[in-house]
């Protein structure tokens, strides 16, 4: 059956390429639903989907526009245009896949209205940014970066072989169909590799009762992906006993997930439990790296390109409070668990992390500040221990009943 693939580009500067595209999906059998983000001039043929109508849906227009000659401020209506215009095509069923082509302008544009549709849309977006870092374009969405080797500037003998291998790639990808898997509940759960024992157990009993549970690395880009895929309401209930994330936006650090870090669950509803999971530790690549400023910390190293370095009591209290303030917010039922013996496994008697006052601190400043009705359990474990596992598994288990 025939796919609709949208795609996306100027076509005022880069008409042929495009035309290629087009011609290739619709050579394969599929419809080509090309989207005209070109502001300076004339298109080089008619696309489905108009520069004006995306500069419409944009909050502007094109005559507009190119009287203000601002290339900063076009591309920014042309995103938004494009990114709304997506959205509505794949609310009317209209969107199998989208593809799209650029430098970094075409970038930005493409990938963001890429990073519109859901996880599971095919997406390729051909780039000369292909080789950088991706993060800011990619973001939490399944988005292929295909580099384009030369820029795309044109057909010539290199790009149409990787215009064509990357029309293979989205036409490959639309015509997949996922195999049948059993549907389960799904539950979100952070990890880190000083608590991968305690969800290890987790999801061995969330698995045993019929759940399945989908586990988020807690590396900044992890976290970001968990609270998106929880805002798109794919999760039955969260287990975040992973919330290190937090010591690393307050502390500069390299692994934040930001500050909506937490916002999701609460936002949903969704029965959520919480534990402060390596929030005894604030993360940096290799030592040498690590701000200057931070001279005279505790610091492990974990390997060579990664070093960790203990909070103190007061950056401990201020992390307890915000995520009593997240918590919070909460429009379903959550919960605390609080390991009197550790948030780790570096945090633990007798192990390099080991500081009771810091713990102290921290679960402090969460007593102190989360709300009446939200309960805040306290167990004379590690975090890592079975008994604190079983006991975070049982009170979300309760709440999905």
């Amino acid at each position: 059956m025939a796919k609709t693939i949208v795609v996306i580009g100027a076509l005022d500067t880069k008409g042929p390429e495009f035309a290629f595209v087009k011609e290739a999906i619709e050579d394969r059998g599929h419809e080509a639903m090309v989207i005209n983000t070109g502001v300076v001039g004339e298109s080089h043929f008619e696309a489905e989907i108009t520069a004006e109508q995306v500069a419409a849906a944009g909050g502007s227009s094109l005559e507009k526009l190119r009287e203000k000659a601002d290339r900063g401020d076009a591309i920014a209506v042309m995103t938004d245009g494009v990114a709304a215009i997506i959205q509505a095509l794949f609310t009317d069923g209209r969107v199998d896949g989208v593809f799209a082509m650029g430098g970094s302008a075409g970038t930005i544009i493409g990938t963001s209205a890429m990073r519109a549709l859901p996880v599971g849309v095919p997406k390729v977006m051909v780039s000369t940014l292909a080789a950088a870092d991706t993060g800011p374009y990619v973001g939490t969405r399944d988005v292929v970066m295909f580099p384009s080797v030369v820029d795309v500037a044109g057909v010539n003998r290199i790009s149409a072989r990787i215009y064509a291998n990357a029309v293979g790639a989205i036409i490959g990808m639309v015509e997949t169909t996922a195999p049948e898997i059993e549907e389960k509940p799904l539950i979100a759960a952070s990890m880190f590799g000083n608590t991968t024992i305690l969800v290890d157990r987790c999801r061995e009993i969330l698995d045993g009762q019929g759940y399945e549970v989908l586990v988020f690395h807690a590396t900044g880009t992890g976290g970001r992906t968990m609270e998106s895929l929880i805002a798109d309401g794919f999760f039955a209930g969260s287990l975040d006993v992973t919330t290190t994330e937090w010591a690393d936006e307050l502390l500069g650090g390299v692994l934040s997930a930001g500050s909506e870090r937490l916002d999701a669950a609460a936002i949903q509803g969704i029965p959520q439990v919480v534990a402060p999971g390596c929030v005894d530790m604030a993360n940096f690549w290799a030592r040498d790296t690590v701000p200057a400023k931070y001279d005279g910390r505790l610091f492990y190293q974990w390997n060579p390109n990664v070093t960790l370095m203990r909070t103190t009591p007061e950056e401990n209290a201020k992390i307890g409070r915000i995520l009593a303030e997240k918590v919070n917010a909460a429009s379903g039922p959550a919960a605390f668990f609080l390991p009197l013996k550790g948030v780790s496994m570096l945090d633990s008697p007798g192990k390099e992390f080991w500081w009771p006052e810091a713990n102290r601190a921290l679960f402090d400043a969460i007593k102190g500040n989360v709300k009446p009705g939200i309960p805040v359990i306290e167990l004379d474990n590690n975090i890592n221990d079975v008994a604190f596992a079983e006991a975070v598994t049982a009170k979300l288990l309760k709440f999905l009943e």
